[in-house]
């Protein structure tokens, strides 16, 4: 019997069936191999003797902003991803933990904040709230719009979020440029009501900051603060301040770093006359999350201490920046001495991670987000010699 066209005999059908076999095998293998390759080198990471970092998602690329619920679920802003994501299940790391994506398509969703059982997000021109959201994450609610008068301008747009003690939500507006003279609500951090009333002004004069902490004894804001490029690679130097009362003005566009005025909007401004940063933290180091570590996990030297995320430098000849700083403060509330407390994302000039933001785990432990690895990281204190705790 003559076989019909196209058709090919068994024998060679089941040998182009093995093959095809084989093949899906070897790239789903090439794939494994690239996936374990492509993990983050944490062991590289170095921390103070006792302190030991393992991997506690890596489920949640460009991760940003975080947030803990009462629950101990942990919520995720993204930049460039558009996403926010929330994380349940067993504490500590390993496998168990179900990941959610509570909304998407939304405008670079960097900033989060949790308060009374609703989500907080803040997109580029407004901020969403999500009722209920523990119980929500498998089909999560129609967000309400809090506030939607935020500027729509991208560069230097995205946010970040936070209620204070006087039970306010604050949220930074960048300048949109590099440097230039800004109109409100541009280079300032603004506060409101929880429902989005009453919105106003606390703090102007500020390039772009992405992070800020309450101190938990002083209640005093403290925020980080971008300084402007195109000065050269050692000036001007990012910024750690303090906001000591309402309606203080840091210096930007006219100072910098608190003593450096401007080439171009700085003449006719006496640095005097604005709020000096507590601590010059470096040129471009791109300073971004704060945490005022309130546990009694570490060690009580770290109580009441400052964590700093350097994001990293981008544009500087010779990179810096890229780890986590920590700054150990006074009995008035200044920065007696600072110093590093995690460190190895940079190596030479390739850095391989970027930190971001951190929150505390009610076990006293610590979560930093890294938009650059796509992981968020837990820390926790063991007493032991090594820093390194796997995956």
């Amino acid at each position: 019997m003559t076989a019909q066209r196209g058709s090919r005999p068994q024998g060679q059908r089941r040998g182009a069936k093995a093959l095809t076999m084989l093949v899906l095998v070897l790239v789903l293998a090439a794939s494994a191999a690239a996936t374990a390759v492509a993990a983050p080198p944490i062991e590289r990471i170095k921390l103070p003797p006792g302190f030991a970092i393992e991997i506690y998602s890596d489920a949640v690329p460009d991760a940003r902003q975080l947030a803990v619920a009462p629950s101990g679920i942990v919520y995720a802003g993204t930049m460039q991803a558009g996403r926010v994501y929330a994380l349940s299940g067993p504490g500590g790391a390993g496998p168990g933990r179900e990941v959610h994506v509570i909304a998407e398509g939304l405008e670079m969703p960097t900033g989060i904040a949790y308060r009374d059982g609703a989500l907080y997000v803040a997109e580029i021109s407004r901020i969403l709230r999500y009722d209920g959201i523990d119980a929500k994450l498998a089909n999560p609610p129609r967000p309400v719009v809090v506030y939607d008068r935020l500027p729509s301008k991208r560069h230097h747009g995205w946010k970040y979020l936070g209620f204070g003690p006087d039970g306010k939500l604050y949220v930074p507006v960048g300048a949109p440029c590099n440097v230039c003279e800004v109109e409100d609500p541009f280079g300032t951090l603004g506060r409101m009501t929880p429902d989005g009333r009453d919105y106003e002004i606390v703090a102007r004069g500020i390039r772009n900051s992405v992070g800020f902490a309450w101190h938990p004894t002083t209640h005093e804001l403290w925020f980080t603060d971008n300084g402007r490029d195109n000065l050269g690679d050692d000036v001007p130097s990012c910024e750690l301040d303090r906001l000591t009362k309402p309606g203080q003005h840091f210096g930007f566009p006219y100072v910098h770093q608190g003593d450096l005025p401007d080439p171009k909007f700085g003449a006719g401004h006496d640095p005097k006359d604005y709020v000096p940063p507590v601590a010059k933290l470096g040129p471009h180091v791109a300073p971004l999350g704060l945490l005022f570590y309130t546990g009694e996990q570490f060690p009580a030297a770290y109580r009441g201490a400052l964590f700093v995320a350097e994001h990293g430098s981008w544009n500087r000849t010779h990179k810096i920046g890229y780890r986590v700083m920590v700054e150990h403060l006074d009995a008035e509330g200044r920065v007696e001495r600072e110093e590093p407390f995690a460190t190895g994302w940079l190596e030479g000039e390739e850095a391989w991670g970027r930190p971001v933001a951190f929150a505390q785990l009610p076990d006293g432990s610590i979560l930093i987000s890294d938009d650059g690895a796509g992981v968020i990281y837990r820390v926790h204190y063991t007493g032991a010699a090594s820093g390194f705790a796997g995956r």
